[in-house]
């Protein structure tokens, strides 16, 4: 590569030069080792600066930024992406990873643009309009189109949105309903990256202090354990039929019903059989039903002025449980502490896995507000979408009452393995992945013999069990690929069972929630299939390959 060229030399004294630093991997990064190691493989393991000379030609630039963008790939994985990126590790991995990964580099290239020499800023600023290139080509690539449903009314919300205004709140964005996510934020403008689409002030903001500033509070603080969300929902459930308070307009904006997975009725949950939905929906609920008994009738019959039987039903405390999963964020304030909060007007932010604002969750000391900075352009009249966080659609339908219109690259479905053993150990070292898993396997774009689509983890731990390590291409090898595409066939055919067929399913004048059921089982079907599917390809590339075999 020509860019290799570039790496050293930094006093040659026939071109001015500028220092690139490369985006840093920080050793408490909980995946530090398994990052390093790709990073050597990358060969720029302990590199921490290369050098763009004045003299650089465009594929030299074009090199260096394509290692910067390569290292700060790998630096931002999360889990799961790094479970399954195998070889294309170093390419492109999740719409938020490459959000991430091209944002560190505009920022390492921004320093040097403020401190260089003339004599390379123009490469430094075709570098930095190269990353934005990349950041709008995302963006087209991976953008939702958004249909305004002009028919319904958004009184209570636009009168919500004058409240705020009125009280110091600032936006780019305006509420509407939207065909297929209910109420949205819409930009009223060309937004593009930095531009700040909604401030929210410090003083809008519900939490712990409303709480606090409460007559429930002496009491609470009391209650030996009680946690501070847990007062939140206790004050929420009263507050909402307080017609003097403060978020009046607030709490009338809400649904009477949010209808998530912790609103299931039975025929719903019933549906979900064979999914792993079904026991992350009942296991919620039983949570929510202890945490409620633990509390009434007890200090209702104790504080019958405070906390009135009429506002503390089960009803009414499930409806708090699912406005707060659902609509609060977690906030960073100035005294360092995280706090969970419900953000008036922001809650209409709607969940994208290739969102327009990543990173809102700490308050501005000087303007003493929370503000929304976009990571991608949103257009005029195009819904501008939050990160809810790097969840699976289990996570989302059972808090939040949805799932995603795109490919979610956290739909995965946990594997039951034995992994703590001998076997799974090489060379005395313990295994690299406590957890296995499957997604799509859509998602991959290597199925060659030894990938098959599947995630490399999973595939290495199969082939320990059985007492090989190599990938040469001889029978022995071939034929224990066979074998264990042939145990993961089986073992997702009979899952495939377990779910039915869709012919099966029942939704002519389905509610809503056995609707949702049936899209989340038809998700886990399609992921069961394409599990199949891979390994049934892969079995003929083995059986091609080993009859021509003269090992």
């Amino acid at each position: 590569m020509e860019a290799d060229k570039e790496l050293t030399g930094l006093s040659n004294a026939e071109t001015k030069s500028s220092i690139l630093f490369l985006p840093e991997l920080f050793e408490d990064d909980p995946f530090f080792q398994k990052k390093k190691k790709l990073l050597e493989d990358l060969s720029l393991d302990g590199q921490e600066i290369m050098s763009l000379k004045s003299s650089s030609s465009p594929s030299q630039w074009k090199d260096i930024l394509d290692i910067m963008l390569k290292r700060a790939r790998i630096i931002n994985l999360n889990e799961i992406e790094l479970y399954f990126a195998g070889a294309d590790v170093y390419n492109f991995v999740s719409p938020r990873n490459e959000l991430e990964a091209l944002h560190s580099v505009i920022g390492l290239v921004e320093s040097s643009m403020s401190s260089d020499k003339h004599e390379v800023e123009s490469l430094l600023g075709l570098m930095h309009k190269a990353a934005f290139d990349l950041i709008h080509q995302l963006g087209e690539k991976v953008g939702e189109e958004t249909r305004v449903v002009r028919e319904s009314s958004c009184e209570k919300e636009n009168s919500l949105m004058q409240w705020g205004k009125s009280n110091g709140v600032n936006t780019k964005l305006e509420i509407t309903y939207v065909e297929g996510a209910g109420r949205g934020a819409i930009a009223t403008e060309n937004l593009k990256v930095g531009d700040i689409a909604m401030e929210i002030p410090l003083s809008l903001l519900i939490c712990d202090k409303d709480v606090i500033e409460s007559d429930m509070f002496p009491i609470l603080k009391k209650i030996d354990g009680i946690e501070s969300e847990t007062m939140l929902l206790l004050w929420s459930m009263k507050e909402k039929h307080n017609l003097h308070s403060k978020y009046k307009l607030y709490f009338e904006s809400l649904p009477e019903a949010f209808n998530t997975g912790l609103s299931f009725g039975v025929s719903a949950i019933m549906g979900l059989d064979g999914t792993i939905l079904l026991e992350e929906i009942v296991q919620a609920k039983e949570h929510l039903r202890t945490q409620y008994e633990q509390l009434f009738p007890a200090i209702c019959e104790s504080h019958p002025d405070i906390f009135p039987a009429e506002l503390y039903t089960w009803e009414q405390f499930l409806w708090a449980c699912e406005l707060w999963y659902s609509n609060s964020m977690k906030i960073m304030f100035d005294d360092g502490k995280l706090r969970t909060c419900l953000v008036p007007i922001a809650g209409f932010l709607n969940h994208s896995t290739c969102p327009h604002i990543l990173h809102y969750g700490k308050t501005d000391p000087v303007t003493k507000s929370v503000k929304f900075p976009l990571s991608r352009p949103c257009n005029a009249g195009d819904q501008c979408f939050l990160s809810y966080g790097n969840f699976s659609s289990s996570h989302l339908l059972t808090f939040y009452g949805f799932m995603p219109k795109q490919e979610n690259p956290y739909d995965v479905i946990p594997l039951d393995f034995d992994i703590a053993t001998d076997e799974d150990c090489v060379d005395g070292e313990p295994c690299e992945w406590g957890t296995h898993m499957v997604r799509g396997t859509w998602f991959s774009k290597n199925n060659g013999i030894f990938n098959y689509g599947l995630p490399p983890p999973l595939l290495d731990h199969l082939r320990r069990a059985r007492g090989s390590t190599s990938k040469a291409k001889t029978r022995d090898n071939l034929e224990i690929e066979l074998e264990i595409l042939d145990d993961l066939g089986s073992t997702f055919e009979g899952m495939m069972e377990t779910l039915g067929d869709e012919e099966s399913d029942d939704r002519d004048g389905s509610d809503w929630d056995v609707t949702l059921a049936m899209d989340f089982k038809d998700l886990q079907r399609r992921i069961v299939t394409s599990i199949i599917t891979s390994c049934n390809a892969g079995r003929e590339l083995l059986e091609c390959e080993l009859s021509t075999c003269t090992d």
